[in-house]
């Protein structure tokens, strides 16, 4: 189990996901992002933001994503 922050995977706040693979925790950040969207949180919104003009480049967001897996496989076990 590797724990990252919301924070880590491009939001904007300190709440911990943990989780056994990156697909996992990649999921439970996207669920997080949804309901911080549906709240109007500006913080995560403003992030949000940025993420899309992340994905006009496909090329830029794969590196993104690849640079987060790394990221998370380098984490150590929270158990």
């Amino acid at each position: 189990m590797k724990t990252m922050t919301c924070k880590q995977l491009g939001g904007a706040c300190d709440m911990e996901f943990q989780a056994e693979t990156f697909e996992d925790m990649a999921e439970q950040s996207k669920k997080h992002g949804m309901a911080m969207y549906q709240a109007g949180d500006v913080e995560h919104l403003e992030a949000m933001n940025k993420m899309q003009e992340l994905m006009k480049s496909p090329g830029a967001m794969a590196k993104w994503f690849e640079n987060k897996r790394k990221e998370f496989e380098t984490l150590p076990d929270s158990n």
